[in-house]
């Protein structure tokens, strides 16, 4: 070769776009986006988050209330097991959040800084209220600054955590209480119970069952209604509650008469 006119090219000349490691800045930008679409968007339906109504679970992601009822709720529609979060069982494994809004932004009622993916945020369990994590730290008073409800320390709840400090504290909070019996909510866990419960036991809900089954349609569906929503204390969670029950009873109806009509032909 040579003596052709032409040039021989080096490396550095054909390779023009090397691999490289993306830069501090490129890294917060991606951490960023993710964690603006986190907060506008809920982690169970992927629905646009409506944050009066959010609740949250241990690990601190944030979910429509809406959709956490209708993923409780026992249904014959298959779920796909990627959107379906672990850590609800029942609603003790949630938390009602409460946000400051004043001007259509969610603030921190106590530094009065926007809340959202530029700052980092927190709730407090059991009252749910949130702030700004700089304010929380600052304060040494283990009592809540908006309802005065006292609190421990490790029951501060990061919101939708990034780094892995923040994830391996919320497992390890989850692993305690689980050893207390206790749900994410810090009220007892009643799913052990249920997993004891006797033959017996189980026997004599049939029975109770079969006897309710000789009133009228009309009061066993009031019946139902009330003991699915009694335990509801929150006058607009019974309200979403009742709702989301009424859809699934409807689509239940409509599955079931199609079902019918299709043994008939």
């Amino acid at each position: 070769m040579g003596n052709d006119g032409g040039s021989i090219p080096k490396r550095r000349e054909l390779v023009k776009n090397a691999a490289r490691m993306p830069t501090v800045s490129e890294l917060k930008a991606t951490i960023l986006e993710s964690l603006g679409h986190a907060w506008s968007h809920c982690a169970l339906s992927d629905a646009p988050l409506d944050l009066d109504t959010a609740v949250s679970d241990a690990t601190g992601r944030l979910y429509n209330y809406e959709a956490v009822l209708k993923h409780l709720i026992p249904s014959d529609e298959t779920v796909d097991p990627t959107a379906v979060s672990a850590t609800i069982r029942s609603l003790r494994d949630i938390v009602k959040l409460k946000f400051l809004n004043r001007g259509g932004k969610w603030i921190c009622p106590v530094s009065l800084k926007e809340l959202g993916p530029a700052t980092r945020s927190v709730y407090i369990v059991p009252c749910g209220h949130a702030f700004a994590e700089v304010a929380i730290t600052e304060i040494k008073e283990e009592l809540c600054p908006e309802c005065s409800e006292p609190f421990e320390r490790e029951d501060i709840i990061t919101i939708l955590p990034s780094n892995d400090k923040d994830i391996e504290r919320l497992v390890k909070r989850m692993e305690d209480l689980k050893s207390k019996g206790l749900c994410h909510s810090l009220k007892k866990d009643k799913s052990e119970k249920k997993k004891k419960r006797k033959g017996g036991d189980l026997s004599q809900e049939i029975g109770n069952k079969d006897e309710e089954g000789n009133s009228t349609n009309g009061n066993k569906k009031a019946k139902k209604d009330d003991y699915r929503i009694s335990g509801i204390n929150n006058p607009m969670a019974a309200s979403l509650t009742a709702r989301v029950l009424a859809e699934q009873d409807e689509k239940n109806k409509l599955r079931q008469l199609a079902q019918t009509t299709s043994v008939r032909r």
